[in-house]
């Protein structure tokens, strides 16, 4: 039913584990999320493609490490590409294809190429609670289904892809009818995704044959769609499904990252570390009520904040040591973040991303959030096309996906936002580069001093082993903030870097640190 995989499916055992990866090696830069679909067209059909990504690429990095004039992000994550009847391609036809919408294999191939050159990572979006009503495997077996004769029961000799899926004659909670028969089938999410029966051997091979064939290709890794869904209300069996899927995409490449979706409350979702699986996206930061959100409003003080980081590092070290959290802000289900703030200048949609992206690990960007774009409520919206030029005619931009409504975008495109200093395109963009800058703040662990600390301002230690520890200063207010260094060891630390949403510097005198209002200040033994 698809097209053979290059590479051989890994032998999944219980005894297969990957060697630790020193924590120099885990992911702790930036990861830029692109919805092709929407993101920069090279053929003038009005929808973005590989080619077209392959093009900006040196947007999101240009591979120099002279002139910050690129994004510095060295991971982009795909919303998936394979071959689907819908715009968003979470409903998958072909895991072994490329949608003939966004290209060929020739274009992921000469994209992942590109990528490496810049020492750009590359992780494809995989869907594994469901394929497409429209995949063969489901429609082999519902064919074979209408074809039964009445009263006679499925056998796996005659059709094997009818144990892909849960089928049953009963209606139970999350069936959809099987049209034509009087069977029913598990589709959680919607009609037109039945969902895979994950226990099944075959499935588990199957799925081990598409891990193998995409890393032996180039990809880096994989964004797991709905790792909480993979068994309806079943922790445990989610965490031991995952625990499977990372020994076998270890064993193919130990050097594979895999991040998780279990968009669910953090006490629940630190637990599916417990898989042993690289990072889990830190939900209780994101989104339009998330502690980023709220400590940007200034309903929730800097200290606040700093205690929730700390926290969750803490949390996720309890479950697993070799962790790496995945912080973000927003992604493709949420609304865009710039609307979050009533008539905000752009001064908290800035403040809010650098609490977003000086967090530990390996921090996700939604694409255009760097822009300030716009879009809420329908899930169209929040995928408006990216914003390369003021001109929606202009070559290379993308028409959207069906049914978006008409978006007002007044922080302007990039083209408008590129030469002013003050944009918000420039101020992500030099954040982005100061956390290069100090690996610390990516791969360190934080302590807050909480003596340092308040309602205004929070001071967080960062250090890990083979890195230069750094003292973040985060002021979160409206005003300009003096901190008075505690404790011998800090009073003999200097200014190394600071950001402002102003363009004011940062500076130290003696022991006080002068931190200008929406900012973070540097400081290094």
């Amino acid at each position: 039913a698809e097209a053979s995989g290059e590479a051989p499916a890994a032998e999944a055992t219980d005894n297969a584990q990957a060697a630790a990866r020193p924590a120099a090696q885990r992911p702790c830069g930036v990861c830029y999320e692109v919805f092709v679909y929407s993101f920069a067209d090279s053929d003038g059909d009005g929808i973005g493609d590989l080619q077209g990504l392959q093009e900006h690429l040196d947007y999101i990095n240009d591979g120099s490490t002279d002139i910050d004039e690129d994004l510095g992000c060295d991971m982009i994550w795909l919303m998936p590409v394979f071959p689907s009847p819908t715009y968003h391609k979470y409903d998958v036809t072909d895991y072994l294809a490329i949608d003939p919408q966004y290209g060929d294999m020739e274009d992921f191939d000469a994209l992942v190429s590109s990528c490496h050159e810049r020492g750009v990572r590359l992780i494809l979006d995989l869907p594994l609670n469901h394929t497409s009503v429209d995949h063969p495997w489901f429609r082999e077996a519902a064919g074979y289904l209408r074809g039964l004769p009445e009263g006679a029961e499925p056998a796996a000799d005659e059709c094997p892809y009818v144990d892909y899926y849960h089928f049953s004659r009963e209606r139970g909670n999350g069936y959809e009818p099987l049209e034509g028969t009087g069977w029913y089938y598990e589709a959680r999410f919607w009609s037109g995704m039945p969902d895979l029966n994950l226990d099944l051997p075959a499935v588990r091979e199957a799925i081990a044959d598409i891990t193998g064939f995409w890393l032996s290709r180039g990809a880096d890794g994989f964004r797991l769609d709905a790792v909480t869904s993979y068994y309806s209300e079943d922790k445990a069996a989610n965490i031991d499904f995952l625990a499977w899927l990372n020994k076998a995409v270890k064993a193919q490449n130990p050097d594979a990252y895999l991040v998780g979706e279990a968009w669910t409350d953090p006490d629940t979702y630190v637990q599916y570390y417990q898989s042993g699986i690289d990072s889990l996206f830190d939900f209780a930061f994101a989104g339009p009520e998330g502690y980023i959100t709220q400590a940007a409003r200034g309903s929730k003080g800097a200290a606040w904040y700093g205690k929730r980081v700390q926290q969750m590092e803490e949390s996720i070290a309890q479950q697993s040591q070799d962790a790496v959290d995945a912080p973000f802000y927003t992604n493709h289900d949420m609304a865009r973040s710039a609307g979050y703030y009533l008539k905000d200048d752009g001064s908290r949609a800035k403040l809010a991303q650098m609490l977003n992206l000086l967090m530990s690990g390996n921090a996700f960007l939604y694409y255009g959030e760097e822009l300030g774009m716009r879009g809420s409520g329908k899930d169209e919206n929040k995928r408006a096309p990216m914003q390369w030029y003021d001109d929606p005619e202009a070559d290379g931009m993308c028409e959207g996906p069906p049914e978006m409504e008409e978006i007002e975008m007044p922080l302007g495109s990039l083209e408008s936002q590129k030469e002013d200093p003050g944009s918000v395109y420039a101020f992500v963009r030099d954040l982005i580069h100061l956390r290069g800058r100090h690996p610390a703040i990516g791969r360190g662990s934080s302590r807050l001093e909480e003596a340092m600390s308040g309602k205004a301002v929070c001071a967080l230690r960062r250090e890990c082993e083979g890195e230069t520890p750094v003292l973040l200063l985060i002021n979160t207010s409206e005003e300009k903030q003096t901190v008075t260094l505690a404790g011998s060891e800090y009073r003999s630390w200097e200014m190394a870097d600071s950001l402002s949403v102003s363009g004011e510097s940062a500076s130290k005198v003696r022991s006080h640190v002068f931190v200008p209002p929406f900012s973070a200040a540097v400081l290094t033994p």
